[in-house]
């Protein structure tokens, strides 16, 4: 038995959506994760720039390692828990994937964020901790360590800056549904 593309739309149509508690709750649980995200990634750039003006190797190390700790056991699992989230809202409420524009927003500019932190921002992290464990206070005078920590800080307040955008989208919904015609194959 073969299904035409509006038999199939059909169900998809009726097919319950989450609503009432249990959407307000996933709802929650999203902006929650999101502001811990954002929390989190700001703490760990002011404490960058707070860094800079150590003159106790240890302390240097010490606030690079919190740095380290935060990102790779707060941050990288609220990115994580955020996707997962956003992809739970997606399927089981009527906002979907791309039926809105604010929707579409908050996942490029998550995909972007994550892409980021996984490939320039993370790396910045370990490497500039990696040169404050060996060198200590004489780091400040690393280049590399230098060129590290000045990323982390630019990098991380982009960062700020974009989950804050993410999160007023999430409350605000600025942009409306987006005009799909649906043509029956």
């Amino acid at each position: 038995m073969t299904q035409t593309a509006s038999t199939v739309s059909a169900k998809k149509s009726t097919q319950k959506k989450l609503t009432g508690l249990p959407k307000d709750a996933l709802v929650s649980l999203h902006v929650g994760v999101n502001a811990v995200w954002f929390g989190v990634a700001l703490a760990m750039m002011l404490m960058a720039v707070a860094n800079l003006k150590t003159t106790n190797g240890d302390e240097l190390y010490a606030v690079n390692a919190m740095v380290k700790l935060l990102d790779d056991f707060v941050v990288i699992p609220m990115a994580i828990a955020s996707v997962l989230t956003g992809t739970l809202l997606c399927w089981l409420t009527v906002w979907g994937f791309f039926k809105f524009y604010w929707v579409i927003t908050k996942w490029i500019a998550t995909t972007v964020l994550i892409t980021f932190g996984t490939f320039w921002l993370g790396p910045w992290t370990n490497s500039m901790t990696a040169i404050a464990d060996i060198e200590r206070v004489k780091a400040l005078t690393n280049p590399l360590f230098m060129f590290d920590i000045h990323g982390v800080i630019i990098g991380g307040a982009i960062q700020v800056i974009c989950l804050f955008a993410i999160i007023a989208i999430s409350i605000i919904k600025p942009w409306g549904r987006r005009n799909v015609s649906k043509t029956a194959n």
